[in-house]
């Protein structure tokens, strides 16, 4: 079996996995969750509209307070919504999943035994569970 042939099969295997199918469900039932949708078309044009006015030579402080208060109640709004809530824990558990495999092939690389090699626990890294400050896993 060549590499991209195991790694379809890999991909068959994630999309068969139970983390992997609770995310498609919450992704699904925040697509069809209309008012969930209306906060965050209401968001964006919050957004367009506070760079727009910060983008002014001039722009209006009030403006920009007012629309980042109301920026900071409809996202938790959005947040406190039962299906986002299912959603981003679904999401985090495929991001788990995917950072550890990503170690794991890491490890591999880097010669450790295929069959045996384990990544370190997050904690034993300091991870904090936000990829988005991290340097690399492994």
């Amino acid at each position: 079996m060549d590499v991209i042939t195991a790694v379809r099969a890999l991909g068959a295997a994630i999309q068969e996995d139970k983390r992997y199918l609770d995310f498609v469900d919450a992704k699904k039932a925040n697509e069809d969750d209309i008012e969930l949708n209306g906060l965050i078309g209401k968001l964006n044009l919050i957004q367009l509209s506070y760079q727009n006015e910060a983008a002014k030579d001039e722009p209006d402080q009030s403006k920009l307070e007012s629309m980042d208060s109301e920026f900071r109640s409809i996202y938790g709004q959005i947040m406190l919504n039962e299906n986002m809530k299912k959603y981003e824990e679904a999401k985090n558990d495929v991001d788990g999943m995917m950072n550890y495999l990503i170690q794991i092939l890491t490890l591999c690389v880097n010669g450790e035994d295929t069959a045996t090699c384990e990544p370190q626990a997050a904690s034993e890294e300091g991870c904090t569970g936000n990829c988005s400050s991290c340097g690399g896993c492994g």
